[in-house]
């Protein structure tokens, strides 16, 4: 093997951060488009142009989603287990508001019936609301620790219901997700249409950062005085192969907050979310909106990387027996096959990149009104 067993669990940790990553960057420009659907489009041609702003790119931009479920499945089968057991409620619901984004595409605008299109113009923004809200209330119930343990023969028990998951701390990380994702859509879209419809996307895109400023703030304050983390007190050895059970956990207020002791330049990312944000309502005012849609992204490249730093190497832990939490050291697969998915990855990944940079680059420029009137049969 190329690496050791410990410095494998790194990587790994690693790469499936840059999938979900790749997943909020891409796919969620097409998720804030969505939700804003059939408000920032007062006629049908607008809400035409919206579509045709993602319409290219949207399927592609879902395969990092498939990726990182993939990866999760491959390299820590505990926590797919345990997440997708005691989450299943969850996920099913935004499963199915998933189902509404390829219909909706694929159908809306087969028939000109203005309730036809009215119909699945909200299919399409519970299709792009309705799973960021998930994905955020989700992550939040993983920063409060998720009601499971093992049994002496590591037979998973979870006690908590999908309703315990809507908790205020839960909703308030969903809001910030719905918050977040939403800008990112308003700036693309202000990147990507022109005249009245950009002109409501920039307005869009600068109070959706206002929100993520005050919601992100009020998360962060919470998780570092309101809340309980997490921390591991006693473990084998990383460079091993061990159970869950083996080490020992402690929980206690502000615990969320020490890797930032720890690694101080990682304070970093917190503030890097804070100026992408300020910067977004800059650039907005000032309509420059490739740089705001730039900035956008790194507010959510420091959102999600700030979360990471904060819970690692924990992953998913556990309220109801906190040394039973898995983490990146005993959710993992086996060194052999760490190694052999750091192969494929290792060359896919960059392939994978190099093809979706092409697809923007050809795609690049704006959708106008003109475009969908010449297109009429063809375009979404």
């Amino acid at each position: 093997m190329l690496f050791d067993y410990e410095t494998y669990k790194v990587i790994w940790w690693c790469f499936v951060g840059v999938l979900l990553l790749g997943f909020a960057l891409t796919g969620g420009f097409d998720f804030g488009v969505g939700m804003s659907l059939p408000f920032l489009g007062k006629n049908d041609v607008e809400r035409r142009i919206m579509l045709n702003t993602v319409g290219p790119t949207w399927e592609g931009n879902q395969t990092w989603f498939i990726a990182a479920g993939g990866t999760l499945f491959a390299a820590w089968p505990m926590v797919y287990a345990a997440a997708f057991s005691g989450m299943y409620i969850a996920l099913m619901v935004c499963l199915f508001a998933l189902f509404f984004r390829p219909v909706g595409f694929d159908y809306r605008s087969k028939l000109k019936d203005p309730r036809w299109r009215n119909a699945w113009d909200w299919g399409l923004f519970v299709g792009g609301f309705v799973p960021p809200l998930i994905f955020g209330v989700a992550f939040g119930n993983l920063l409060l620790g998720v009601p499971f343990r093992y049994d002496e023969i590591l037979r998973l028990e979870y006690t908590g219901t999908f309703i315990g998951l809507l908790n205020p701390f839960g909703l308030l990380a969903g809001l910030l997700a719905v918050a977040m994702l939403l800008m990112h859509g308003a700036t693309f879209l202000h990147q990507k249409a022109d005249g009245v419809l950009a002109e409501r996307a920039r307005s869009l895109a600068m109070v959706a950062a206002v929100l993520v400023i005050v919601l992100f703030a009020a998360a962060g304050f919470w998780v570092a005085y309101g809340i309980e983390g997490y921390r591991i007190v006693t473990m084998p050895d990383p460079n091993t192969a061990f159970m869950p059970p083996a080490k020992t956990v402690e929980r206690a207020v502000g615990a969320w907050m020490d890797n930032y002791s720890r690694w101080p330049l990682s304070i970093a990312l917190p503030l890097a979310a804070f100026a992408g944000a300020l910067l977004v309502i800059a650039f907005s005012a000032a309509r420059r909106s490739l740089l705001a849609f730039l900035a956008s992204g790194l507010t959510v490249a420091g959102i999600i990387l700030t979360a990471g730093v904060a819970m690692f190497p924990f992953v998913l832990p556990s309220s109801l027996q906190p040394g039973h939490s898995l983490t990146a050291w005993d959710g993992v697969s086996s060194h052999k096959t760490l190694g052999v998915m750091f192969w494929v990855v290792a060359l896919l990944l960059p392939i994978i990149v190099m093809y979706t940079s092409w697809v923007y680059r050809v795609v690049r420029g704006k959708v106008t009104e003109q475009h969908i009137r010449d297109n009429e049969h063809s375009a979404y």
